[in-house]
């Protein structure tokens, strides 16, 4: 089961290796059937393009090459040469599939068509107006990052079911001990 709490997917594409600066980070990436998953679960194609490992490894190295560039845009620093490239290489490619039929909207498509599609997505928010709403989840131990559309901009958490509710909690927890002490 994967978590969407980003607000676009390449960016939930990013998350799906989480706790990056832990000494090992999860990984839900781990298969191609986990791949396969995420595409259906983020609502970016209907029926699992069926990866092969040959694919999972690409999505991967887009997957790092897309945190690569969004961390870099964060730090406002120049985006990496060669993650860029990767980019923009995956970006070129044909996009997920979108027809119209009696039952409403379909979205089919390959794995390589699922990559381009997360990669243009990239392409638009980290070049243009969006960049300056990309931010990383004030929990120290999560590395999400999110697009901050808030009313005030002052969003701290990539979702506050999750880590939102575990930083406050914490913050409870320490005020009472030293109430109690």
């Amino acid at each position: 089961m994967h978590a969407f709490p980003c607000g676009t997917p390449f960016l939930d594409f990013v998350g799906t290796l989480r706790a990056r600066r832990n000494a090992e980070p999860t990984e839900m990436l781990a298969s191609p059937q986990a791949l396969d998953d995420w595409f259906v679960e983020s609502g970016l194609m209907d029926v699992a393009p069926g990866a092969d490992h040959a694919e999972l490894a690409t999505a991967v190295s887009l997957r790092e090459a897309l945190y690569s560039v969004t961390a870099a845009a964060l730090a406002r620093e120049s985006l990496p040469a060669d993650a860029l490239a990767e980019v923009n290489r995956q970006a070129t490619g044909l996009p997920v599939q979108v027809q119209l039929g009696d039952e409403g909207t379909t979205r089919t498509g390959s794995v390589s068509q699922g990559l381009a599609t997360l990669a243009r997505e990239a392409v638009e928010i980290v070049g243009g107006a969006e960049a300056d709403l990309l931010r990383e989840c004030s929990r120290p131990e999560c590395t999400q990052t999110y697009l901050d559309r808030s009313r005030g901009r002052r969003r701290e958490w990539c979702a506050m079911e999750t880590c939102g509710n575990r930083v406050k909690a914490a913050a409870y927890r320490a005020r009472r001990r030293s109430q109690n002490a």
